[in-house]
């Protein structure tokens, strides 16, 4: 303690001992003292030493009912003395410490020593005498100027790297900067509900002060640190704190303390605020972490180059700046812990990048030993030199120009580019997916989602509107299709309906006048019971004054509602003496505990056995079949001796009279409702108890074959547990049907699913109607709780898997070319024809520019017309290799024609076999002139992965792109508007042709000389390198054609659902209409009898189908689609006493789960046969 107490002190701490209690009657080290203290301990010090309760509000001048009533300056004098509620962050990196950390790359610092071995070496001239001695190494240049000049090119070398380091750093720099900002905006989405002078107010957690009264209830994470005024039930989940999985039921006169970063697991409350921010428990437990990981962060800079922290970012409970993550279970795990497991797509990267830079160093190893032994043997045996050592530095310039050489290859076959083009794909999906109102926590989510197959959504607030309405009613006898008029109920029925639906409830819920004319009347707290409540005032009864009449601190006892219970009841005081007891639940579970019930007069009658069954089944039943929810409403009086043991719920909630059966209407959300057509008529609807029963064995144990056989069918599961959910998304996760593990995704916004949003791959919280406790076990947040928004989030998952795979494409290619041309050449002409400086310069603008360019594609309904990759697809496809390995045949054919027949084609020298200090040739600028020319063309083919012809199509939807490609030519002409024509495609290409060369080539070409190995070249030779560059765009179509390839079968893949006829703008539409038919229709004969073979093969061609795994069906609560995850889907609801839990034609079968299920003896209600919502 005495530990934490120091670490805590902070500029709060700091300013209440300068202001001694600040007039106040405690000061903070008091209030400190008194929240480490627990149980009886904290329960005496409180009643002994300050008075219990109301002395501590006292002295904290609060009132316990109306909260604080001071200003702003009061409310700042707060903040003065007892801190603000939020952590301070740590202080961001420097950008010269960013600087620093760019320069631990190994590859990096090897280039500097060897630039400044070979600067040092360049000021060294042999004497005169020793020139012919030396031989080779000491002839070439044109004049002693010239060899003076060496010096240029290891300053250039050092130069690039300095520009290098600077864009690295700078990335960094504004990445930080962006997720800084992410984590503002997560902590803007934390508020709480304060009375400030008597009115409830929903307030920013950091604008919590010591002395506000905050309301607590089920699902809320606490904000700061507090002591509970009156509570119902209040259980609380300490392990985040305490490590104790045990829910601690508090209440005013036992356990009356409450921690920050703790969860309401049950119950509601009210308490007094005593400590904020770093004087909270938790704010002094994530003081000392931050110590910590300040240390831990120094000596990981010691040890070389930290890990992106930005990947593993997540809320805190308090308001911090700085990521971090709880522990598992947790929601708070420490900054110093251990890292989260790497997503999907970072894992395959990393193995990828690993192949790569082990195949890139061997080749660069074979250069510099080539290129050594070369010159060794050329020099000492074919020449028959003697070693002089006055001719030693020249051949260590050599030397030094050879390790140059092979040091350069290795930086550009090294795709240092890829984590670049991750974290800037993430950072800009993340940016834009806010817009569609996904806030993503984990950035992970965004990749993983792109690969779900199986989306679990919860139903109420999801796929409805969460503004529920009472539309039936059974009361005194009576059937209402409509909600009652007040002159249709006997008085005494009215009476205790409204008494039921105002007492029985949270105070907290209430219904707001509308904010504008015409609007419709606010719904503040459980939307359910702002349901009643609406009821009540259609009645003419004003709840609020029901409540007045019994405030909520006069209540004896409270049952509050929980997915165990499904039912809440309340005690109150009768005033002419004795107990009354309202209850509320699900209509099956309150009639079975109801023994009367009132009759149109108002008067109790006897409800018997047969007469409940003949309600359930005549009422509620007909009510649920048409998609409404149940709640009956009861009560029971009891007389004033003895008191009953209100412990004791089972001896209390029994023996009621029913006052009502209502029937709740939640409205399907309009954007659901298109999923309809998409996904089939109908699904299967089941109830957790018979889902249970079918997946457990006789031990009660859950067996996965049995899971494996239920949910490839499943639809719908009813009055589901959180037990029954987080069953169902781990059976699913552990599925053994298919080659492939499933990646579910799991929306909900209850505090019972939160298990369930933890375990998924990804889970989706409600920002608006989902609780603290969701919103912290999920990944991302929908902020417009709509499900719509959960597609645009499949449609940017998917996105930034493709951005990465375009990038690969791109980059794979300059790597394989930069390689092959730099070993080659140094094979055969002891040289690279791409010299270290110009090699650095296609290393920084192929892997910042295009990664820029490529990872910013916006997101395409396309998309979503194709199957997740899945978890094993390899990053590297058959379509993605056959397309690198095809442009990079053009890129070394050409790059060789020039190398050994440029000189004749363009009548020039030869650069070849060039000596030490020889100026800068017309015939090695004209290869990297091309080279790099190539590149920028075929930047243009790597934004299509499939085969697509048409590369210029939505071109214009990325700024970005356009910026960097137009940017880097030398004019600046217009190419706003639509891109798809051919017509646009013609003039933009036209438009380019007529630029003759790239802004940035032009300055390095015709102004970069010496240091850019570079000599300027004339108006006819630049032509025809933009020639040969624009080649790649028509090599690429020429790659494209089917000739090249198998024919590309205009027809959707096997497995994929039909959506109607495709509208005439439709992609699919408008590619075939650009001459794919044709192309297909042109096939020879031999390629017609391959088609039918491969289309026999797949199961197209009519014969039995193979014995492989079926499709999984991607959906299950809530459903998917067609085509992976379809524009919308929906869950879909039909009678439940005509369709059973599972289709039991296979369900004895004694075959492995892998194999197809039959089709459904009802057919799903029209669902597709392969399952799939």
């Amino acid at each position: 303690r005495a530990r934490r107490r120091r670490a805590g002190g902070g500029a709060s701490g700091v300013a209440a001992m300068g202001d001694a209690g600040g007039g106040f009657g405690l000061a903070l080290p008091e209030l400190r003292a008194l929240m480490e203290l627990r149980g009886p301990e904290a329960l005496l010090r409180l009643q002994r030493d300050l008075g219990g309760v109301s002395g501590l509000c006292r002295r904290l001048r609060t009132s316990p009912t109306d909260g604080l009533s001071e200003g702003p300056p009061e409310l700042e004098r707060r903040r003065r003395v007892f801190g603000r509620n939020w952590i301070p962050p740590r202080r961001p990196k420097s950008f010269a410490a960013l600087v620093w950390e760019a320069l631990q790359d190994v590859t990096l610092v090897i280039l500097e020593v060897a630039a400044l071995v070979s600067l040092g070496l360049s000021f060294y001239a042999p004497p005169s005498a020793a020139d012919e001695a030396c031989g080779q190494a000491s002839g070439g240049a044109e004049d002693e100027g010239e060899a003076a000049a060496g010096w240029i090119e290891g300053a250039a070398i050092l130069l690039s790297v300095a520009c290098v380091v600077l864009v690295t750093a700078s990335n960094d720099w504004s990445k930080e900067r962006q997720f800084r900002g992410l984590q503002s905006r997560l902590q803007r989405e934390q508020r709480a509900a304060v009375l400030r002078g008597g009115r409830l107010a929903q307030l920013p957690v950091a604008d919590l002060v010591v002395g506000d009264v905050v309301q607590v209830k089920y699902g809320d994470l606490l904000p700061a640190d507090g002591v509970l005024i009156q509570g119902n039930d209040l259980k609380i989940d300490e392990s985040a704190l305490t490590g104790e999985s045990d829910h601690v039921r508090k209440a005013p006169d036992k356990d009356p303390l409450l921690l920050s970063g703790t969860h309401v697991m049950e119950g509601s409350g009210r308490m007094v605020v005593t400590a904020v921010g770093v004087n909270s428990q938790s704010g002094i437990i994530f003081t000392l972490l931050g110590a910590a990981g300040d240390d831990e962060d120094e000596g990981r800079d010691r040890k070389g180059k930290r890990q992106d922290g930005a990947v593993a970012m997540e809320m805190q409970p308090l308001k911090s700046a700085e990521g971090g993550d709880a522990a598992e279970g947790t929601g708070t795990r420490p900054r110093g812990g251990p890292k989260k497991e790497k997503s999907v797509l970072q894992a395959k990267l990393t193995q990828l990048a690993v192949q790569i830079g082990k195949a890139g160093l061997a080749m660069s190893a074979i250069t510099v030993i080539i290129l050594v032994l070369y010159f060794v043997i050329e020099t000492f045996v074919v020449q028959g030199r003697p070693w002089l050592a006055e001719c030693a530095p020249l051949y260590v310039q050599y030397w030094v120009k050879f390790f140059i050489i092979g040091v350069t290859v290795l930086v550009v076959a090294v795709p240092e580019g890829l984590p670049l083009a991750v974290t800037i794909s993430l950072a800009y999906s993340v940016k834009k997916m806010m817009k569609d109102n996904n806030l993503v926590r984990h950035l992970d989510a965004c990749e993983t989602m792109g690969n779900a197959t199986a989306i679990c959504s919860d139903k109420t607030g999801t796929l409805t509107t969460n503004r529920m309405t009472v539309v039936q009613a059974f009361v005194g006898g009576s059937h209402f299709g409509h909600p009652p008029a007040p002159a249709a109920l006997a008085p005494p029925t009215l009476d205790l309906l409204a008494q039921a639906i105002a007492i029985n409830s949270a105070y907290t819920s209430k219904i707001l006048p509308p904010e504008a004319p015409g609007a419709l009347p606010r719904q503040v707290g459980n939307k359910t019971e702002c349901a009643l409540l609406g009821l009540a005032l259609a009645l003419g009864r004003d709840p609020e004054a029901e409540r007045a009449q019994v405030p909520e601190e006069h209540l004896v006892k409270v049952f509050t509602f929980n997915s165990e219970r499904k039912s809440m009841s309340t005690v109150t005081r009768r005033p002419g003496g004795g107990f009354r007891l309202f209850c509320k639940g699900a209509s099956e579970m309150v009639l079975r505990r109801c023994s009367s019930m009132l009759d149109a007069g108002g008067s109790p009658r006897v409800l018997g056995g047969a007469e409940r069954e003949e309600l359930l089944r005549r009422v509620v039943e007909p009510m649920a079949g048409g998609g409404l929810r149940t709640l009956a409403l009861a009560f029971r009086d009891f007389p004033p001796r003895p008191e009953p043991p209100w412990e004791d719920e089972a001896a209390v909630v029994r023996e009621l009279t029913c006052i009502a059966i209502v029937g709740i209407e939640d409205p399907v959300r309009p954007e659901v409702g298109p999923g309809r057509g998409a996904g089939g008529a109908g699904g299967t609807w089941g109830g957790g108890r018979e889902f249970n029963r079918r997946i457990r064995n006789e031990r009660g144990e859950v067996e996965q074959e049995r899971l494996d056989k239920v949910w490839p069918k499943l639809r719908v599961l009813a009055r589901s547990s959180p037990t029954d959910k987080h069953t169902l998304v781990k059976g699913i996760i552990d599925s053994t049907i298919g080659d492939q593990r499933q990646v579910v995704a799991v929306t909900g916004d209850g505090t019972n699913d939160g298990p369930a949003l933890k375990k998924a791959d990804v889970g989706f919280a409600m920002g608006i109607a989902g609780t603290d406790v969701a919103k912290e076990a999920s990944d991302i947040i929908l902020t417009d709780d709509n499900f719509s928004s959960i597609v645009k989030a499949v449609m940017w998952g998917r996105n930034v898997y493709d951005s990465i795979a375009k990038f690969l494409q791109f980059q794979l290619t300059v790597n394989v070319v930069a390689v092959i041309v730099a070993f080659t050449g140094a094979c055969i002409t002891q040289d690279s024809p791409l010299k270290a400086v110009q090699m650095l310069w296609v290393n920084l603008i192929m892997d910042t520019l295009a990664s820029l360019a490529l990872a910013t594609e916006p997101p395409t309904e396309a998309l979503l017309l194709r199957k997740p990759y899945g978890r094993e697809h390899p990053l590297l496809s058959g379509t993605m290799l056959r397309n690198i390995l095809g442009h990079a045949a053009y890129q070394l054919l050409v790059i060789f024609t020039l190398l050994f027949a440029g000189e004749v084609l363009f009548d020039i020298d030869s650069g070849r076999a060039a000596p030490l200090h020889a100026p800068p040739s017309e015939h090695f600028t004209i290869i990297f002139n091309t080279f790099v020319l190539m590149q920028l063309f075929n930047e243009l083919n790597a934004r299509k992965l499939h085969g697509e012809r048409n590369v210029f199509e939505g071109v214009c939807a990325n700024p970005v792109f356009c910026a960097i490609v137009l940017g880097t030519f030398v004019g600046q002409g217009d190419m706003g508007g639509h891109c798809g024509d051919i017509g646009d495609i013609l003039g933009t290409l036209g438009h380019m042709g007529t630029h003759m060369g790239t802004f940035r080539n032009v300055l390095i070409v015709q102004f970069g000389g010496k240091p850019f190995s570079c000599s300027p070249l004339s108006a006819e030779q630049w032509l025809w390198c933009l020639f040969v560059g624009l080649g790649e765009l028509l090599w690429g179509q020429v790659r494209d054609t089917p000739t090249w390839g198998h024919a590309q079968d205009p027809r959707p893949p096997r497995g994929h659902a039909h959506l109607g006829p495709r509208p005439p703008g439709h992609p699919e539409v408008a590619e075939l209409g650009r001459g794919k038919v044709l192309w297909v229709r042109g096939l020879s004969r031999v390629q017609t009898q391959m088609r039918v073979v491969r289309a026999f093969r797949s199961n197209l061609g009519g014969g039995p189908p193979p014995l492989a795994r079926p499709d999984p069906p991607l959906g299950l609560i809530g459903g998917g689609g067609p085509f992976g995850v379809p524009p919308h889907a929906e869950l879909i609801f039909g009678d439940t006493r005509d369709i059973p839990l599972i289709d039991d034609t296979d369900a004895e079968s004694e075959a492995p789960p892998i194999r197809a299920p039959p089709p459904n003896r009802n057919n799903n209600h029209g669902a597709p046969p392969d399952g799939s919502l």
